[in-house]
Order: C-alpha cells, then sequence, then structure tokens
C-alpha cells in the first residue's frame, strides 16, 4: 500500500474520531466547562453572596466538571421569555500548577485551605447574551469531559510526530541547500534563479488575495451568518482575537524583515529554525566554497552530501509512522472544533475552499502545463505525499523534507534547485494564506455592513501579499497576518473572533495549497534552467526502491565504523 493511501486512511480515522468522541461530539454528554482563560469567568462560593467571588489568574486555562445546573426566565430583546442556563455548580482540582500561580496564596485562603490535588466546589455564572433578533447565546458552551481526555490521549502522538518531522528541517535544508549552491559554481546562475523565483511566488500571491476578493463578492458568505452564531463565536473568541490583534501591532515591519534575513548569530539561527537566515547563511558558505582554491573545499561539500542523503533516509523512518500522527492531528483538530462551528461558517468555509480549488487548478495548472511541460493530473499524483502531510500538519516547514523528497524522487527536479527553491517557498509563498486573508476580510466587513471602496480592496491586495512573505510556515500564523491586513482598510480586527473557530480546519486547506503552489514553481523553475523533468511512474517506483517513498527501508542495517 503506497504511503498517501494509509496517510489518507490515517485522516479519515482521525475525522472519526474527532465526531464521534472529542470534545464537542454530539453523541457524549456535555458535563465540563474548559476556558483558556480563567480570569474570564466569574465564580462564586456561594450565588447568592456577590462578595464571596473567586478570582482565578489571568492566562491560566481551566476545566471544570460540571455538577448541576440552575434555570432561570430571561426576557430577550423581542419580548419573549426564555428558560437559559444562569448557574452551574461545578468542581475543579486545585493542582499544584494553580498553586504556583496563587503565590501570594489569596486564592487558597478564599477557598479555605484546600490540599493540592483536593476538589474543589463553586459556582459558575453562566453569562446570557441578548441576540438583537430575539433568543440568546449561553457562554461558556459545556463540552465532553470524556471526549476532551481522549483528544488529550491522542494529542502527543500527533505531536512527536509533528516533532519528528521539524526535527529533520534544518540540517536537511541547510546541507541540501549549501551543496546545490557549491554543485552551481555559478552566482550570476543562482541570482538569476532566486530573483525569478520570488518574482512568480509574489505574482501567484496577487492573483491568489484576488481570487480571494472575487469569490467572496460572488458567494457573499457574511449574509449566511446568523445573529446567534455571531455573538457566540465572538463571546468564546474574543479573548484570542485581541491577543493575536496585538501581536500584529508588535510585528516587525518589512524592512526589518528584510534585514532579518541577515543572521548576526548563524549557530544560533541554526538552533532556533530561522529558515530565511538559514537560506542566507548557506548559500553564503556554498558560494565560498567554490571560491577556495585547489578543490579544499570539496571534503566539507562531500560531508553535507552524506548528512543530506541521511537525512533522506530520517524522512522515510518517519513517514512510515505518519498515519498514526496524522490521525490523532486530525482528531485533534475536528473534535476541537465541533459541528456547531462548523455549520455556522459553512459557507465562509466553501467561499475559501472554492477559491483555494481555483488558485489550484487554474494558476497551478497553467505553471505546471506552460512552463514545466508536465500534465497536471499526473503532477498532483506525484506531489500527493507532500499535500497530505501539508493538509494534516497545517505546517508548510513540517512538509517541506517530503516536498523535497517528491521534487526530487517523482518529478526529478535536481537537488541544486528543490534545495534552494522549497526553502525559500515554504517561508515567502503563502498563497493559500493569501487567499484565505481576502475571503476572510471580505467575509468580517460583510457581517459588521462595512463598505469598501475599490482602494481599501487594493489595500487588502498590497497588504495580504507583504504580510504573507515571512508569516512563519506554522499552525496558525495566518492569523497574525489577517490583523494587518484589517487595520489596513479600517474593518474591525474584533471580527477575527468570528474565523477562530474555523481557523485550524481551514488551515489544513490552504497549507496543502501552499505546498502545491512551492511545488509548481519549482518545476517551472527546473524546466527553465533546461531539467528534462519525468514523473515517477507507479512501475518504476515498485522496480527502484532508491526512487520513491516505497522500499526504501528494506535494507539491513550495517555497520559503519569510521574510517582510519
Amino acid at each position: 500500500m503506497q504511503i498517501y493511501t494509509k496517510v489518507l486512511i490515517g485522516m479519515a480515522v482521525g475525522a472519526v474520531i474527532g465526531v464521534t468522541v472529542g470534545p464537542k461530539s454530539e453523541f457524549l454528554e456535555h458535563d465540563t466547562y474548559k476556558v483558556s482563560d480563567a480570569s474570564s469567568v466569574e465564580l462564586f462560593l456561594d450565588r447568592d453572596d456577590p462578595s464571596s467571588q473567586v478570582s482565578l489568574p489571568a492566562g491560566f486555562a481551566m476545566s471544570f466538571q460540571a455538577l448541576e445546573v440552575v434555570e432561570d426566565d430571561l426576557e430577550d430583546t423581542q419580548g419573549q421569555t426564555h428558560r437559559v442556563p444562569a448557574w452551574a455548580k461545578v468542581r475543579f482540582r486545585f493542582s499544584q500548577k494553580l498553586g504556583l500561580y496563587d503565590s501570594a496564596g489569596t486564592l487558597r485562603d478564599q477557598l479555605g485551605h484546600p490540599r493540592t490535588l483536593a476538589w474543589v466546589t463553586v459556582w459558575l455564572k453562566i453569562r446570557n447574551i441578548a441576540l438583537p433578533s430575539g433568543g440568546f447565546t449561553s457562554v461558556p458552551e459545556p463540552i465532553s469531559g470524556l471526549g476532551d481526555q481522549i483528544v488529550s490521549f491522542l494529542r502527543p502522538i500527533g505531536t512527536a510526530f509533528m516533532r519528528l518531522i521539524k526535527m529533520v528541517i534544518v540540517p536537511l535544508v541547510f546541507s541540501s541547500l549549501l551543496v546545490g549552491v557549491a554543485s552551481l559554481g555559478d552566482v550570476r546562475k543562482l541570482g538569476r534563479l532566486g530573483g525569478k523565483t520570488i518574482g512568480l511566488y509574489l505574482v501567484t500571491t496577487a492573483i491568489a488575495v484576488s481570487i480571494g476578493l472575487a469569490c467572496a463578492h460572488i458567494i457573499k458568505p457574511g449574509n449566511f451568518v446568523g445573529e446567534g452564531a455571531r455573538a457566540s463565536l465572538q463571546a468564546q473568541y474574543s479573548g484570542d482575537a485581541s491577543s493575536r490583534a496585538e501581536d500584529a501591532a508588535n510585528a516587525p515591519s518589512t524592512i526589518d524583515n528584510i534585514l532579518n534575513i541577515i543572521p548576526s548569530n548563524p549557530l544560533e539561527s541554526l538552533s532556533s529554525g530561522n529558515m530565511l537566515q538559514i537560506i542566507f547563511f548557506a548559500m553564503f558558505f556554498g558560494v565560498a566554497l567554490t571560491l577556495l582554491d585547489d578543490k579544499k573545499g570539496t571534503p566539507v561539500v562531500n560531508f553535507f552530501d552524506r548528512v543530506q542523503q541521511a537525512m533522506v533516509v530520517v524522512i522515510h523512518i518517519v513517514m512510515s509512522l505518519a498515519p498514526y500522527g496524522v490521525a490523532a492531528l486530525v482528531a485533534d483538530v475536528i473534535g476541537q472544533a465541533g459541528l456547531s462551528v462548523l455549520s455556522a461558517l459553512l459557507v465562509y468555509a466553501l467561499t475559501v475552499i472554492v477559491g483555494l480549488t481555483i488558485q489550484a487548478v487554474l494558476v497551478y495548472g497553467s505553471i505546471v502545463r506552460f512552463l514545466a511541460k508536465l500534465p497536471l493530473r499526473k503532477f498532483i499524483r506525484a506531489i500527493r505525499p507532500a499535500q497530505l502531510i501539508a493538509f494534516s500538519t497545517s505546517s508548510s516547514s513540517a512538509a517541506l523534507p517530503v516536498s523535497m523528497e517528491c521534487a526530487e524522487e517523482n518529478l526529478g527536479v535536481s537537488n541544486a534547485v528543490s534545495s534552494f527553491v522549497l526553502p525559500l517557498g515554504s517561508t515567502v509563498n503563502m498563497d493559500g494564506t493569501a487567499l484565505y486573508q481576502g475571503v476572510a476580510a471580505i467575509f468580517i466587513a460583510q457581517v459588521f455592513q462595512v463598505d469598501l471602496s475599490v482602494g481599501d480592496q487594493v489595500a487588502i491586495v498590497a497588504s495580504a501579499t507583504m504580510a504573507s512573505i515571512g508569516a512563519a510556515g506554522v499552525p496558525g500564523a495566518g492569523i497574525v497576518t489577517l490583523a494587518m491586513v484589517l487595520s489596513a482598510t479600517g474593518i474591525p480586527a474584533v471580527g477575527i473572533a468570528l474565523i477562530l473557530g474555523m481557523d485550524r480546519l481551514l488551515d489544513m486547506f490552504r497549507t496543502a495549497v501552499n505546498v502545491t503552489g512551492d511545488l509548481s514553481v519549482t518545476a517551472a523553475m527546473a524546466a527553465g534552467e533546461g531539467e528534462q523533468l519525468a514523473i515517477l511512474t507507479k512501475e518504476e517506483d515498485a522496480a527502484d526502491p532508491d526512487r520513491g517513498f516505497e522500499g526504501r527501508l528494506k535494507g539491513r542495517e550495517h555497520p559503519v565504523p569510521p574510517e582510519e
């Protein structure tokens, strides 16, 4: 069974687990209140005594087990009376970590000096937000404690898989890029390749934002979100939205981002995984080796060439674990999102997916067909492992080792080109993210009924294109850059709260598109450099264990003693 089939099965299993036994599963009892910031909820020792309020530390995530729910009658804005939850009797453990947050002992005094890990019973006040059209939405909303435990048990498996992949990125990129640059031997060729690559990435990004804006105007997803869903999402994610907006406010300027490409300490860049700085240093190191006399740089190049080959084998070892890691990651994402958020934002999500599909088929299809001279269907099949890893991890950086393997083994791209274009693309090329930001900006403007002029929309294209450059290829980075896009056009940044619940799921789709764009441009650059590309067939894959993902690990281990 081929690796992408196993990964697909893992994704399907993870989705089923997330829907059926996740924290927001409709099949399990919702008996737990979970908050990311304990200070955002009101707790009382006695619900009839306002002076008995308990102050929990800010920024501390907590779970409260529901024991009893007290309901009350409230009149909505239309004069209708509704029976809504007003109080929930809950309990929580006074953990050692909570005790460390309470260094002054104030909380322990309020609670009657409980022992560590003892249960504490309090009353949780439920906020009921009145809707303009009538009715209420209650915050916080309960989840399944059992589902939360199941996802928490699976989460380390997905985290371990992500860390295994990321473990390979820095040594693989550095060694591959250094060997590739040294092999070129022509700095002018390197500059020409870099200029064409960045130029094509910028063009596809601008097109992606424009496609996103067009799809949002045609479908108008903001008109489909009801008042209840809007109020619930804003109340649930308003804290996260403000923190993301604050991150965007503290983000470095474009000039600072350009200057930050030059590392002041290359070893620190390698240890922290700063990809642009690693690329810059590896290129300079490779050029310097080509300028040494009498082949003095050959031993260094040979050493890093062996490192690169060893990292490829590590990729294959990690990919053998991919189905299990992917299942855990998808179960976590689906379980945390829940069907209620999916239904509330379904049209918005479909708008993003339609735009991403147009970008992948028309824009990348044209690049593959006319620049790389490859058939699109066979190209997609050849890069499927990288797409699936990108989809399941929501990280272009995590998919980078697999992308390089697909480019070199499945497409026939040389290491000199793939080791330069792909690491650059995983950092600079964020077409899927830029398209998503265009849709999100129009969606939020439609929800808040903000009229955008043509100039505002041109500003969205420009700011989304520039903000996507250098955005970290990790889950969630698009939200921070989205806050920058919204601020450039005067759209309320609080609108981010409307889409945060859907962000992680859409991040999977847009990352898969990002990686597709990286590989399309890589193939185009290789063809532009005169390389003859050939897509690996199933028969060639089965016949040669040294190509593709199948069979590379079937050889036996053997001792590798150092040379004397």
